[in-house]
């Protein structure tokens, strides 16, 4: 259980890691007029983005495996219940980065740099509480 316990860990650093840094570049990407350094973002958008897919989903699978093989008990505690819905927030946000990323490939970008400022905040917040709702495991 460990292995599997390590990887999953591993992947959602890696997962994370992209979520922090994907917006990041929208944002830099906004603020950008010259052609060539669009180009260059939309490559570094799309390689990042497959990075980013590989780590969600290994994080789910070894996130699953945990839970099927092992702690599956702990899904009736309600600090697990809450967990399990900031996780699939995340999905969720991965999957609005997805579109903004197939949006500024498309050359359909309509957000300024300043609103990808505030959206790159999002992960950080789920990150932390995810963390301490593992780490604490409240008994409400």
């Amino acid at each position: 259980m460990l292995w599997i316990k390590s990887f999953h860990i591993i992947f959602m650093v890696t997962w994370f890691a992209g979520l922090f840094y994907l917006p990041r570049l929208f944002v830099y990407h906004a603020q950008s007029t010259d052609g060539a350094q669009q180009e260059t973002f939309k490559v570094m958008e799309r390689k990042l983005m497959i990075m980013t897919h590989l780590g969600g989903g290994l994080t789910i699978l070894f996130g699953v495996w945990l839970l099927v093989g092992w702690l599956g008990p702990l899904m009736s505690q309600t600090w697990m219940q809450i967990k399990m819905l900031m996780v699939l927030i995340v999905m969720l946000y991965h999957a609005a980065c997805y579109k903004l990323m197939l949006d500024f490939r498309a050359d359909r970008n309509t957000k300024g740099h300043v609103w990808y400022r505030l959206f790159n905040e999002v992960p950080v917040l789920f990150l932390v509480s995810i963390v301490l709702l593992v780490v604490i495991r409240p008994s409400w």
